[in-house]
């Protein structure tokens, strides 16, 4: 399947997020947001989460079969991200992290139009205990996709703030770290992520070994896509052990999110798109 032969309205959630990032733009950074604009935003955010999300639905799980790529799998993880992301924003002043996730959001709804993935299984589409672990696993991924995002966002933060109070105390950089939560409100939320996106990822990981013989017709094989599976999954597990036993926080808490992401990446985005774009093996 080409560009061409994609239908036109798929290009909708890309075009919608570009919108929504041209309105945010053009609003003034000096002046508060005002709650009708907030409204305006939440509400074309939703809308584009539903579209996207019919979108995916329906490119994923055809009546030909399951079919999924690397393309799939990465605007899942943004899909997922951006919508927790719109329902914690209701009570909680994350929108720093806003443009983030809608640039991932708009980049990666573009990526099935080019890349529109592979027929992984004829028979998964109609096993309702492989919807539901596909599922949790899309959640999963999509959880600490976000919480990778806010770690980069509290690196950025953190070192703004020691910058902004050895160097310029009145800079402009110090009137938009006024606007960002407190950084220990930033690592609960962190943490609250991992805790969830760990529980689930534990629950996809070996609720997977089970779907191995629906998918692929064998017992679930050690490759690097499991390995690199396992590694993010042990990464994750240690950092929650660390920070319940000895408190872990700071800067050496986000690298290891953003270690644990990168074999999580590896994992669930790496191997399809090293076999589809790279080795061309469908």
């Amino acid at each position: 399947m080409s560009i061409l032969d994609y239908p036109s309205s798929a290009w909708l959630p890309s075009l919608l997020y570009l919108g929504l990032l041209v309105v945010l733009s053009w609003r003034p950074r000096s002046r508060p947001e005002t709650w009708t604009f907030t409204l305006l935003v939440q509400t074309l955010i939703l809308l584009s989460l539903m579209i996207q999300g019919i979108y995916l639905h329906d490119s994923v799980f055809t009546p030909a079969g399951f079919i999924f790529g690397f393309a799939q799998d990465l605007s899942l993880m943004a899909w997922v991200g951006l919508l927790f992301y719109w329902l914690q924003s209701w009570y909680l002043p994350i929108a720093s992290l806003r443009l983030m996730v809608l640039v991932f959001a708009m980049l990666c709804a573009f990526l099935p139009i080019l890349f529109p993935g592979t027929l992984i299984s004829p028979r998964a589409v109609a096993d309702p205990w492989f919807k539901a672990h596909f599922i949790v696993a899309t959640i999963a991924v999509g959880l600490l996709t976000l919480a990778a995002m806010m770690a980069v966002l509290m690196e950025v933060q953190d070192r703004a703030i020691r910058r902004t109070l050895a160097y310029a105390p009145d800079s402009r950089l110090a009137h938009w770290l006024e606007g960002l939560p407190p950084l220990l409100t930033m690592e609960n939320l962190l943490f609250n992520l991992i805790y969830f996106g760990f529980a689930l990822l534990s629950l996809t990981i070996f609720s997977g070994i089970f779907f191995s013989e629906t998918l692929f017709g064998k017992p679930v094989v050690f490759d690097h896509k499991t390995i690199f599976a396992f590694a993010s999954w042990l990464l994750f597990g240690g950092l929650i052990v660390a920070r319940l036993r000895v408190g872990l926080r700071g800067r050496s808490a986000l690298r290891w999110v953003l270690w644990g992401f990168a074999a999580l990446l590896l994992a669930y985005v790496g191997s399809r798109f090293v076999l589809e774009v790279i080795l061309h093996r469908l």
